[in-house]
């Protein structure tokens, strides 16, 4: 039984950095997702990996996020850089087994892929 525990989430100036960090029992999925929300608005996926290879991230995010994975310790991280506050949002970590359902580039973004879903952190930028 796999379970996703986030962490690592907080309030930080503009400018600023934070790493989150997704405790993943039971190990990593083949492919891995950060999303976050905002109250009113659609989930949007931020970054993912599929099955090791090259991240994709959102155009949003691009240069400034960074997301890795330690399958040894069965951990997934979001280094966030130069936040802003259009930033600020609940951050989810995702994961999804089975290689057949992970799929790659702009389509591993969506949500409805992912069938293991944390219960958040929240992210505040000021």
């Amino acid at each position: 039984h796999v379970q996703l525990v986030e962490s690592g989430g907080g309030s930080v100036q503009a400018g600023g950095s934070l790493r989150l960090s997704c405790t993943a029992s039971g190990g990593l999925g083949y492919c891995m997702a950060w999303f976050r929300e905002v109250p009113g608005k659609e989930r949007e996926g931020v970054a993912h990996i599929r099955g090791g290879s090259t991240p994709y991230y959102a155009a949003s995010v691009k240069g400034r996020f960074i997301v890795s994975e330690d399958n040894d310790n069965s951990m997934f991280y979001l280094q966030m850089n130069a936040l802003t506050p259009e930033d600020t949002a609940k951050y989810y970590c995702a994961s999804q087994r089975r290689a057949l359902d992970c799929y790659s580039g702009a389509s591993g973004l969506r949500a409805r892929q992912y069938n293991i879903w944390g219960q958040g952190t929240q992210v505040t930028v000021s």
